[in-house]
Formats: C-alpha cells, structure tokens, sequence
C-alpha cells in the first residue's frame, strides 16, 4: 500500500520550541514546574512530562504558588496574567509562540488607538483568550458565518480586524469578505484594517494537507483531541477525501479504514509529535 506523509506534518516552530524549553528546564533540575495549562494539546506529552513531574495549573492557581517557575506555554496570556506573576513575585518562563506575540502587540496598539477590535477565531481557544487579554477597548470574536452576518459595526469607530494563528485560511477569507460587504452595504468601506495574521507554518501545513487528500483514497489526520489546528485539518482533509479519520496514536486505527484503499494519506497537527506519526505510518504500512 502506498503511503503519503505531509512534510510538514507534526510539531510547528512555536510548539517545538515550547516543549524543548520543558525539558530543558527539566534537566537543569529545576523545580518545582508548573505549566499555564497544558503546554500543548497532545495527551501523549503532557502524560510524560506529568511522569516527570511538570505540573499543569491554571490562572487561579499562581497567588498560592510559593515556589518554583511557571511556563507560559505557545498559546499565549492576557496582560493581566502577566501582572498577576509579577506582582506575586512567581518566576516564568516565556515560550509564546512569536506569531501570536505579533498579534498581541497588533492589537495593543490598535484598541489604545481607539478602534474596535474583531478576533475570528475560537472565544474558547487559549489563544484567543490571551489576545482578547491585549485589547484596550472594545473587541468581538467571529468565529462563522452566523456570528458575522449578526456583527453589526460600532458606529463612529474604526475597526481592526486579526486571526487567531491555526484559523482555517479559507474561513477566515469568506469571513473577511462577508464583513467586507456588509462595511461596503453600510458605506463605512474605509474603516477596516484588515491583518492576516494566521501563521505561514498553518497555511503551508492546510494546503499540503488538502493536496494530499485529494490524491488518495483514505486520509488519516492524526493530533490530540483539544487541538484546534489538527481540528481543522480534519475539517479540510473530509472536504477533499470522504475517507478521512481523525486519531491520536496507532492503537485508533482499524482494517475498516482501508477496505478498497490503495494509497494512504497521513498528516498531523502542529502539536503532534514525530514519533507518533512514524509510529501511525509504520503501522498501516505493516498491519494494512
């Protein structure tokens, strides 16, 4: 059977990064650990860094620490959060994807300008919730078409417009458009700032994976369950190949996948790691 794996399937910059500086602090012996939520969204590795003693805490939990160094991990936190450490005196480690810091120094500086901020992305997302975090003023997040057409523009203000880094590229243009028309209806055209802000890793890694899917006869995307980017790799991958399955590790695999499959597509979130997708393709090159 055949067997195509994405390039870019697996770990992004920011991610890797983010890991790597975990286990670093591990082997400096560092201690205790504690992470701003889980570092990535890969049960696999937060299992493992948990077996070495890493710890996940959430915002509430800082004013009780007394010691130890806190991990804001590549998703990014709200100014507040950043105060909150200071102010308790807790010592952190910074591994906020650069990406996501670009925004949230976009949008800094566009709300203290007075404009109105729009995030499409995910409300529930850590990552929008840290750039919601940034805005001085007013902002929406858009997440589909059915909260956009609802938008109504702010009157008398100028409006800025970003996205969160693993944002569908296509979603986010069909938004932008419908927002477009709708500031076009209104005759208030000139007051968009529109920025893509979604990450050229995330774009790469959503076009090869379409590609890739439109060639073969079952597509496999692989990444954790809480992972908004592998989410919407999925999404992308179905669209293309009606035979898409999205799994974590090889044990999710099953013979019912491949029934009259000849080529097999493979690709993966940006928080998975390259371990588990060797793993996935060795298994349906060997099992299937």
């Amino acid at each position: 059977m055949e067997v195509k794996v994405a390039k870019t399937a697996g770990f992004c910059f920011g991610v890797k990064r983010a890991v790597d500086k975990v286990y670093e602090l591990i082997e400096s012996g560092k201690s205790p650990i504690y992470t701003l939520g889980p570092i990535i969204h890969n049960e696999e590795v937060v299992n493992d860094l948990a077996s070495k003693g890493v710890q996940v805490i959430e915002e509430g939990d800082i004013e009780s620490l007394k010691e130890g160094v806190v991990v804001i991990r590549s998703h990014g936190v709200g100014k507040k959060i950043y105060e909150k450490l200071e102010s308790c005196g807790v010592e952190y480690v910074d591994v906020t994807c650069p990406f996501v810091l670009k925004i949230h120094r976009i949008v800094a500086r566009e709300s203290k300008e007075g404009k109105h901020i729009i995030i499409i992305g995910d409300k529930d997302h850590p990552e929008v919730k840290g750039i919601c975090g940034w805005c001085e003023g007013s902002y929406t997040v858009l997440k589909n078409r059915e909260e956009t057409e609802k938008f109504c523009f702010p009157e008398g203000k100028k409006v800025c417009i970003v996205s969160q880094t693993t944002f569908n590229y296509n979603k986010f243009k069909d938004l932008v458009e419908i927002l477009h028309k709708k500031s076009y209806d209104n005759g208030v055209l000139d007051i968009l700032s529109i920025l893509n802000t979604i990450c050229n890793a995330t774009e790469e890694r959503q076009r090869e994976a379409r590609e890739i899917a439109a060639e073969v006869d079952t597509m496999l995307v692989v990444g954790g369950r809480h992972s908004s980017n592998t989410q919407k790799l999925f999404e992308i991958c179905k669209k293309e190949c009606g035979n898409t399955y999205y799994i974590q590790t090889p044990v999710d695999l099953d013979s019912e996948m491949f029934q009259c499959s000849s080529c097999v597509g493979i690709t993966a979130g940006a928080s998975t790691p390259k371990k588990i997708i060797e793993e996935v393709q060795e298994h349906v090159r060997i099992k299937f």
